[in-house]
């Protein structure tokens, strides 16, 4: 007779919910500016470097009024879909708030998308007017914009930032538009959606996850609130405006605040972004793990002035804890923050605070924010898990999406019948809540029946002094089914490590099983525009030994 094993006491499960006196806000994107252009008119909103210009919030008000009453000239009703394909500047910002005001849904689109992925998502979302930035490095937007116009039959007209079609757009935004704009607004729910993000997966095609402006307010609210965001802070944004890091957790959050926005470059430039945060006294810096990576290691780095600093976000993927303790030692960041989310949540469900030591600030993504829950489950049969224990993170409450965009079969995959989203990610609740991801379900390495957390080895290499950054992936090996294979990359490119070093390195430390038995050299890893690491591609490029 099997005797059952005795119940876990709620207490010690995986479960925890956000508590805080400060309430949800229940207005939308449009009535939120309002508020932050009334109580902050001459303070700084806006500042692009690149072009120098700058917008006070009561000018940058003005500016979104002009944008919004142009979309409502151009024929963009209430619910319609305006697609925004354009690398980080000003307009972007425009657009996204205008929008907002007029009822229509924007679409972000990867600025690193090519003539078919653009097609797909024009068409996916039925976008009717798009937005785009005319050229950037390899990328020509008009070209490729041209190439698919005639596949794209919901598509009316395209307006390219920073040339004639954008000046004749704005043309259109006549003061009689206005009372079409503010009716628009008094008929809004903070409920409706208000954006489509097409997540970077992997396989098969992106799928558009739809947010609310109760959504995305509220999270860019709570992060700004965690970070003790003021009228007085000043925040350098290199991420992308199209992924919530900078659109929710920058924009947002600022405006919410009073705070202004610093746009560095059109994209990611280390060099430029410490710059403008000398030249802006920003007070807040925020990045993925590898674009720290790539200030740090700038030659001349001692020479900015980054006294100004407080602190900021570093997200996005695995945050190095070498990195972080650099980032808080060498940048003045002392109260920088850890965020983990997904754009399905949007994003943030776990943040560290500002007064945690270093190692909740380097070992854990934080504990959970205020109004959301987040649990830990078995992946295969659901249960809640005792706390220690690893299992897949699930997060529950207001920033769950409304669901993927005209497609109820994936969202019913990622969203249970109790509206827990299941992130695919890895992670453990300690017993003082704080929650460590140890990888992605997927990414997890199964050799000879151990399971193998990737992000567990990399922490180890990261400290190696000859390495800079370091990827951890499984490739297939015939003997135990998968190995462990690290590709790192030289802090010396003159010097690197040598496989008997790194696993010298490891070998007193970790578990045999988890030693790598190969290690790869390279200049830099394949990623997405958000900046995360694209692991499928370094177990397709290595999966298999050159000849």
């Amino acid at each position: 007779m099997t005797v059952p094993s005795a119940p876990v006491p709620s207490a010690r499960l995986s479960y925890a919910h956000g508590t805080g006196g400060t309430p949800l806000l229940g207005h939308t994107i449009g009535a939120d500016l309002a508020r932050a252009v009334e109580r902050f008119p001459d303070r700084e909103a806006l500042v692009d470097v690149v072009s120098g210009r700058r917008w006070t919030y009561a000018a940058f008000g003005a500016a979104v009024d002009e944008v919004a009453r142009a979309l409502v000239a151009s024929g963009v009703e209430r619910g319609d879909r305006v697609g925004i394909w354009a690398v980080n500047c000003p307009e972007w910002v425009l657009v996204q708030y205008a929008t907002a005001r007029v009822g229509a849904v924007m679409v972000n689109i990867n600025p690193a998308y090519r003539a078919h992925e653009l097609a797909y998502v024009l068409n996916q979302a039925g976008v009717r007017l798009l937005v785009a930035s005319l050229a950037h490095k390899a990328s020509d937007y008009r070209a490729m914009a041209e190439q698919v116009r005639g596949d794209c039959p919901a598509l009316r007209e395209t307006v390219h930032i920073g040339d004639a079609s954008w000046d004749a757009f704005l043309a259109r935004a006549a003061p009689h538009h206005a009372a079409e704009v503010a009716a628009r607004e008094a008929l809004l729910s903070c409920d409706d959606p208000v954006d489509i993000q097409y997540t970077s997966g992997t396989t098969g095609f992106p799928k558009g996850a739809t947010l609310s402006h109760h959504n995305i307010l509220n999270n860019g609210f709570f992060v700004g609130e965690t970070l003790g965001y003021t009228e007085h802070d000043r925040i350098c944004l290199p991420v992308p405006f199209y992924h919530c890091f900078g659109m929710v957790m920058g924009n947002l959050a600022a405006t919410s605040h009073g705070a202004c926005v610093v746009i560095p470059a059109p994209s990611f430039d280390p060099a430029a972004t410490l710059r403008a945060v000398e030249q802006e006294r920003c007070t807040s810096l925020y990045g993925v793990p590898t674009m720290f990576i790539a200030e740090l290691d700038l030659p001349d780095f001692a020479a900015y002035d980054l006294s100004s600093l407080r602190t900021g976000i570093m997200a996005g993927s695995p945050c190095p804890v070498e990195v972080m303790k650099r980032v808080v030692a060498e940048t003045n960041m002392a109260e920088v923050s850890i965020c983990y989310g997904m754009t399905e949540t949007s994003p943030v469900s776990t943040q560290t605070r500002r007064d945690d030591d270093l190692e909740r600030r380097t070992s854990t993504v934080g504990r959970v924010l205020p109004h959301v829950e987040v649990k830990i489950v078995d992946p295969v049969g659901g249960a809640t898990l005792p706390r220690g224990e690893a299992g897949e993170l699930c997060t529950r409450g207001y920033g769950v999406m409304l669901g993927y965009w005209d497609d109820p079969e994936r969202t019913a995959e990622a969203v249970d019948a109790g509206r827990w989203m299941h992130t695919g990610d890895l992670a453990v609740m300690r017993e003082d809540g704080y929650v460590q991801i140890v990888g992605r379900i997927k990414d997890m390495i199964i050799r000879g029946g151990e399971n193998i957390y990737p992000r567990e080895i990399e922490e180890f290499l990261y400290g190696h002094p000859k390495v800079a950054d370091v990827q951890v992936v499984g490739v297939p090996d015939e003997r135990y089914g998968e190995e462990v294979l690290a590709c790192v990359i030289p802090r010396d490119p003159a010097d690197p490590p040598t496989y008997e070093e790194l696993a010298a390195h490891c070998r007193d430390r970790l578990a045999h099983y988890k030693v790598p038995r190969r290690v790869e050299i390279l200049d830099a890893f394949p990623m997405t525009v958000s900046g995360k690491v694209r692991k499928v591609e370094l177990r397709e490029r290595y999966g298999r030994r050159p000849d």
